[in-house]
């Protein structure tokens, strides 16, 4: 009786089907899958918002709070202390939109885009295909051509302010060197100064723009001008069909930030031309405008609205940009979620 009480004691019951234990003894089935991906997500989201938490926080301080502030500044006529008490609605805007001045500012904007692109960027182009061929010197002249990108802009303006100037250095070489019939206002004549300030633009950036194309050609194979030259192909028709199109996204992205550059220009023409003398020598900006006739009027309401049509054409035109330029490289660096 004991042996047999002592097996049924051991015994283990079995479901009627026989597929496992049924009792005390089952096992824990595994969480269902949707159940471990969801908290995969989370952990994910975690992640996410624990990295990107504080630069957010510092875009939305730094940028969509001041930008913010000045669109509800500019709806007041306010001189920047104390509460805006005087609404005047849309009438900051009317003003700027019907000022000459404003006008002649945007026309020197648009000219500086304009010819940034067509000054730098072939230039650019030229000496970084110099830069990138095996020569003696190729690292000094390297750091010569981005040493003004690195001086500060008073260094800058201060320098060809006085370079400039009608008893300055360039007028007196030209003297000097049996040319007076050349020497002309550089800095007050309208038809000239906004020339001496591309030229002054073009030589502070342009070691930018060779940085990063000499970075976009080292990322050229070599592989791919052997097979070239194999094919009989000569040195421009493989800069030409290998170089430029390979070269293309970075080209893009230099003349994106060359025209944002170019719309929000301020301090060069600021510290060469000074306050008020930007608007009679045809250098004014936008930028410069809105300082003249914000701050240094005691009209910061106004200077606010001026800020944000600044903002908002610059906004307008880094959109189509990106829409219609940047879209192709920006689709190719993107693979995830893509139908295949």
């Amino acid at each position: 009786m004991s042996d047999s009480l002592g097996e049924n004691s051991v015994a283990v019951r079995t479901s009627p089907e026989g597929r496992g234990p049924v009792g005390g003894g089952a096992s824990t089935a595994p969480a269902p899958a949707g159940r471990r991906r969801a908290g995969a997500d989370w952990r994910k989201r975690a992640e996410i918002a624990i990295l990107a938490g504080p630069a957010i926080l510092l875009f939305l301080a730094f940028v969509v709070f001041p930008v913010v502030m000045a669109a509800y500044y500019g709806f007041y006529r306010w001189k920047g202390f104390g509460p805006p008490t005087d609404f005047v609605g849309l009438e900051n805007y009317r003003i700027i939109l019907q000022d000459s001045t404003f006008h002649d500012a945007l026309m020197h904007n648009g000219f500086i885009v304009v010819m940034s692109l067509i000054l730098q960027g072939p230039a650019a182009i030229a000496f970084a295909l110099l830069l990138n061929q095996k020569m003696r010197g190729r690292s000094l002249i390297r750091v010569l051509i981005f040493v003004p990108y690195v001086i500060a802009e008073v260094i800058v303006g201060t320098g060809w302010s006085l370079m400039l100037q009608t008893t300055g250095a360039v007028n007196d070489l030209l003297v000097k060197i049996g040319l007076p019939d050349w020497t002309v206002e550089w800095l007050s004549d309208p038809d000239i100064a906004i020339w001496a300030l591309m030229l002054i633009i073009t030589w502070k950036y342009i070691g930018f723009a060779v940085i990063l194309f000499l970075a976009g050609l080292q990322s050229i194979p070599e592989e791919l001008f052997e097979a070239a030259a194999i094919d009989g192909a000569s040195y421009w028709q493989m800069q030409r069909s290998i170089t430029l199109p390979l070269l293309g996204p970075t080209i893009r992205i230099w003349a994106f930030l060359s025209i944002i550059g170019s719309l929000q220009l301020f301090d060069l023409v600021y510290i060469i031309w000074g306050q008020y003398i930007s608007a009679t020598a045809g250098t004014s900006t936008m930028a410069t405008y809105m300082v003249l006739n914000g701050r240094l009027a005691g009209a910061y309401g106004y200077g606010n609205a001026v800020a944000v049509v600044l903002f908002v054409i610059s906004l307008i035109i880094a959109l189509v940009y990106q829409r219609y330029v940047l879209r192709r490289d920006t689709e190719g660096a993107i693979t995830e979620g893509k139908k295949k």
